[in-house]
């Protein structure tokens, strides 16, 4: 799951670059506003990447530790549909 989200960063982070490199090395020959508007995509990239990166999918909890209160465990555990930790 971790690995899946990481590679989709990975992934949209080099299109960033791609984008950014191409706009100014290949596509301002043509046209500097098409260029332009390849920097204003590739600026929006990474805000888009970091949520993608740092979302919860429906198995992950929102917590790691235990609380400490067993009944409270023991009740989460039910609802999440775990084993009971020892």
């Amino acid at each position: 799951m971790y690995a899946r989200r990481r590679h989709v960063y990975f992934g949209m982070m080099t299109a960033c670059l791609v984008l950014f490199v191409g706009a100014w090395a290949v596509v301002r020959l043509w046209s500097v506003p098409a260029a332009v508007a390849l920097c204003c995509v590739a600026m929006v990239i990474p805000p888009v990447a970091a949520v993608i990166a740092n979302r919860r999918g429906p198995d992950d909890r929102w917590w790691d530790d235990p609380s400490g209160d067993p009944t409270s465990d023991e009740w989460w555990d039910e609802l999440d549909g775990r084993k009971r930790r020892q």
